[in-house]
């Protein structure tokens, strides 16, 4: 391995490791700050597909990207934690008995299969409302109208005119 590889993979299984670190803060079941609850088998879900694989190549992206413009780490993780939780949402919907049917997800069970239909559907649905509220919040940027330009951004990429429209 060259020095240039050997640096990269150092780069790309640092930010995997610290955006699963994040993930699993984001996605724990303490309630935050105006929620009402977070139901214990909704969260485990959301944990069972979003954590412990994956080689976190958006957030990698992300965060290199933001590093040629100056954007400091932390809120470039977090954007990409956001990324992260709408690519997962997306596998979870994917692999439904009315989209692929799939059993197998990182080795794994997929959601689906591992809890039922309905509880890989919400927690497909909440890890996508999850990553508006993680890529609205301040640490993102200190400006809400960069917050409102990243969310519109992450909507049209993700929405209709995104992935959900194929």
């Amino acid at each position: 391995m060259t020095t240039g590889t050997a640096e990269f993979a150092k780069r790309l299984d640092q930010t995997a490791d610290d955006t699963e670190a994040l993930l699993a803060k984001l996605l724990a079941d303490t309630v935050e700050k105006d929620e009402i609850v977070r139901p214990r088998r909704l969260i485990e879900a959301m944990r069972y597909s979003s954590l412990g694989g994956g080689k976190r190549l958006r957030p990698f992206l992300v965060v290199e990207s933001a590093a040629v413009f100056g954007v400091p780490r932390n809120a470039a993780l977090m954007a990409g934690a956001a990324l992260e939780c709408i690519h997962c949402y997306s596998l979870i919907h994917d692999d439904l008995p009315a989209m692929d049917n799939s059993d197998l997800r990182r080795g794994r069970p997929t959601l689906h299969k591992a809890y039922d239909d309905a509880t890989a559907i919400l927690a497909g649905d909440a890890l996508l409302t999850i990553a508006f509220d993680i890529i609205t919040r301040d640490e993102i940027h200190r400006d809400a109208g960069v917050r409102l330009a990243l969310t519109r951004a992450l909507a049209r990429a993700s929405g209709v005119g995104g992935m959900a429209g194929g």
